[in-house]
């Protein structure tokens, strides 16, 4: 997993409350075990029509939003199955912060462990970061995850609170593959000494 940079960049505003992660990424792309190839079917039925078009209406196909790195939501963020497919679509979009009142505690750690920074923060201060957001491509959030601050376009600096041991993981990049293989000596010492006491296993 790679380091988490501060982020510096277009916010989406997405107001919609319960977006679910089907509506993240339906069912039907959940047939694959890579993390990648997953950002074009972001949104998908939001984001396309029955023929496969663009619907010029939905944000993220805007072109002031299309690079979008912050995506601004309604309440109860990733509500729904538990998939991770979720977070690994939102990744390789190119979303690396999502800001909302509330998350379902699954997709909340899921987005931890791929590389993407959940922010919980008031209504008011949410409200604050979408009114921002919906001035488009001229309006730059940035998220500052060490400092564990968000400054609007105005200067604006709001705090967020953020698990510590989350945060270590997210700006050094350690999934737990990573956290596993940081033990490697002590893993292999044990299967070690364990084959000398059971050599018969």
């Amino acid at each position: 997993m790679e380091k988490f940079k501060n982020v510096s960049g277009v916010a989406a505003p997405m107001p919609l409350i319960n977006i679910d992660t089907d509506m993240i990424i339906p069912k039907q792309f959940l047939k694959t075990i890579k993390r990648s190839g997953l950002g074009v079917n972001l949104f998908d039925a939001m984001r396309y029509d029955g023929s496969g078009n663009e619907i010029e209406s939905f944000v993220l196909n805007q072109p002031a939003y299309r690079k979008a790195e912050i995506i601004v939501a309604g309440d109860n963020f990733g509500c729904g199955s538990s998939r991770e497919h979720a977070p690994w679509a939102l990744k390789d979009f190119g979303i690396k912060v999502i800001v909302s009142t509330s998350f379902a505690d699954i997709f909340y750690n899921n987005c931890f462990k791929n590389g993407v920074l959940p922010i919980r923060l008031s209504a008011e201060e949410v409200a604050v970061l979408m009114e921002d957001a919906e001035r488009g491509e001229n309006a730059r959030i940035s998220v500052d995850l060490e400092a564990q601050t968000i400054s609007a376009t105005d200067g604006t600096a709001i705090s967020f609170e953020v698990d510590s041991f989350k945060k270590h993981c997210l700006l050094n990049g350690l999934d737990d593959i990573s956290l596993t293989m940081q033990k490697v000596d002590a893993i292999d010492g044990f299967e070690a000494e364990y084959s000398q006491r059971t050599p018969w296993a």
